[in-house]
């Protein structure tokens, strides 16, 4: 047999393991909304870079008459290719192939490509599409869960770890994705679940469908386990691409910037937008999207806690996280999901050197018994916790209330924030001007002729002496109280001198951060 012969059978080789589970089992995949693991991939690399590895893997478990089945690739497709021209690490479970079960085999390809991203420094992306454990290859697929497990962990903080939920995800599969940095779940067509609907029936009596129990907008909104939710399968791919243009390839690279062309105009609407009145409610979006580069706002776990946010950005051309509280959700104040949603993106920003942008307009931490017994203490300490620990620069706008702990926590001075900013309609105090006169001048309160009147003057004393930023800006807790069109040129200088920053920090294994 000659070379070409030779040539032509590994083509068909290839064409065999390229079809997965068959021209029928496609077709299903196709009629559920879902495109095939190969397909995915086709949208999210590159055209042309994806070089395949371990394609003609097979499984070696003789139980169950596995001996006697065919699983092209394994049920995996696993190899390197490029998004916008930079080198990806990438798995595409292949539900046509044994429901894209995980067995020995499986795992091995996933676990080779994870340490190659680790060896060159890339980012790591795995697409989700799995009925989970392949129970005929027994302890077999629990080994190769844990080793993903362990190099997931081990790349944490080294690499960007993204994962797409694309179909199910269930039991021990789900902790992978959980390590990993971002979740990207497909509405409709994804579900990620410890334990599912019919197990869940039999031991607590609760039914429940899987759309209700782990579908995508379940875990973007109320378990706040995803990040992203895409419409279908497309999005989902397109999302991951817009993600990693935000981000470094490895924690020892600067994120992709890009050219800033030095134009801090903004227009006068900024005036605008912020009641002075307290009370009022506003969108703190409309005042990021004015600050920032316009349309480079990609906001982070956007159902999740509303009120914070969370997103990328730039400004100038510098790539910046961004963390906000949000005033028209819950007036702004933290609890126990916005300080677990904020500490987990200040982590990822410090861990891959992309500088903190907050904007502050909190009253404070949630009151309440459910607060309290949740463990808002343990929770809202990790918000404080991250800032402190963050050595990337960090540069902060004072937009109107930060009061009491809560004005520490949002990366005041007092926690290492490299420039503190404010508006002049800050309100910068231990407490609201109400409470604070209610305390301090209870006695004289009490003594008036007409203790609502004495109570409102006292109120508007307190306010005249406390609610406004220069108290702070003259212990030197506030850098500078600056005209609000001014904030975007502010910014972007400030992120400007802070790019040689360097925090040295007291030599140690890992911080405790309270859990």
């Amino acid at each position: 047999m000659g070379m070409r012969e030779i040539v032509e059978k590994l083509k068909e080789r290839e064409k065999k393991i390229e079809l997965g589970g068959g021209e029928s089992k496609i077709a299903k995949q196709h009629e559920k909304g879902k495109l095939t693991a190969r397909e995915r991939l086709e949208i999210l690399l590159d055209p042309e870079t994806f070089v395949e590895i371990d394609k003609f893997v097979k499984h070696r478990n003789t139980y169950f008459g596995l001996d006697k089945m065919e699983l092209p690739a394994d049920g995996v497709v696993t190899g390197i290719g490029e998004i916008n021209g930079r080198k990806v690490a990438v798995y595409s479970q292949d539900f046509t192939v044994m429901g894209g079960s995980l067995g020995e085999m499986h795992a091995k390809k996933i676990m080779k490509v994870m340490d190659l991203a680790m060896e060159m420094g890339i980012p790591f992306i795995g697409i989700n599409d799995s009925g989970g454990a392949r129970i005929q290859e027994g302890v077999d697929s629990l080994y190769g869960y844990g080793e993903i497990f362990r190099r997931n962990t081990l790349a944490s903080g080294v690499i960007p770890q993204i994962s797409v939920i694309a179909g199910p995800c269930a039991g021990g599969a789900t902790y992978s994705p959980a390590i990993t940095d971002f979740i990207v779940m497909v509405d409709k067509k994804s579900h990620m679940f410890i334990t599912g609907p019919n197990v869940i029936k039999a031991v607590t009596g609760e039914e429940v469908t899987f759309e209700e129990l782990g579908g995508a907008i379940v875990h973007n909104q109320k378990s706040g386990n995803a990040h992203f939710l895409a419409s279908n399968d497309e999005e989902a791919m397109k999302l991951v691409r817009v993600l990693l243009s935000y981000l470094p390839s490895n924690n020892m690279e600067d994120p992709p910037n890009e050219e800033g062309n030095d134009d801090f105009s903004m227009s006068e609407d900024i005036y605008d937008i912020v009641p002075t009145d307290p009370r009022r409610g506003y969108d703190v979006k409309d005042v990021i999207n004015m600050v920032i580069d316009e349309g480079s706002f990609l906001e982070v776990h956007a159902l999740f806690a509303p009120n914070i946010v969370t997103g990328f950005a730039r400004v100038n051309g510098m790539v910046v996280g961004i963390v906000a509280n949000q005033p028209k959700v819950l007036a702004g104040a933290l609890d126990i999901d916005s300080s677990d949603k904020a500490a987990r993106f200040i982590r990822f920003l410090d861990a891959f050197n992309i500088p903190i942008l907050t904007f502050v307009d909190t009253p404070g931490f949630l009151p309440g018994v459910a607060q309290e017994h949740g463990g808002i203490i343990r929770h809202g300490a990790k918000i404080l916790f991250a800032y402190s620990e963050a050595t990337v620069p960090k540069v902060t706008v004072i937009l109107r209330k930060a009061y009491g702990g809560a004005y520490i926590a949002m990366s005041s001075k007092h926690l290492g924030a490299d420039f503190v900013f404010s508006w002049p309609s800050a309100e910068i105090a231990v407490m609201g001007p109400e409470g604070a006169a209610n305390i301090i001048f209870r006695k004289q309160i009490q003594a008036a002729e007409d203790p609502e009147k004495a109570r409102k003057e006292y109120i508007e004393m307190y306010k005249a002496e406390f609610a406004n930023p220069y108290q702070a800006a003259s212990r030197g807790y506030v850098d500078a109280v600056i005209d609000p069109i001014k904030t975007r040129e502010m910014v972007a200088k400030a992120l400007d001198i802070s790019k040689t920053k360097v925090e040295p920090r007291p030599k140690k294994k890992h911080g405790n951060i309270p859990l």
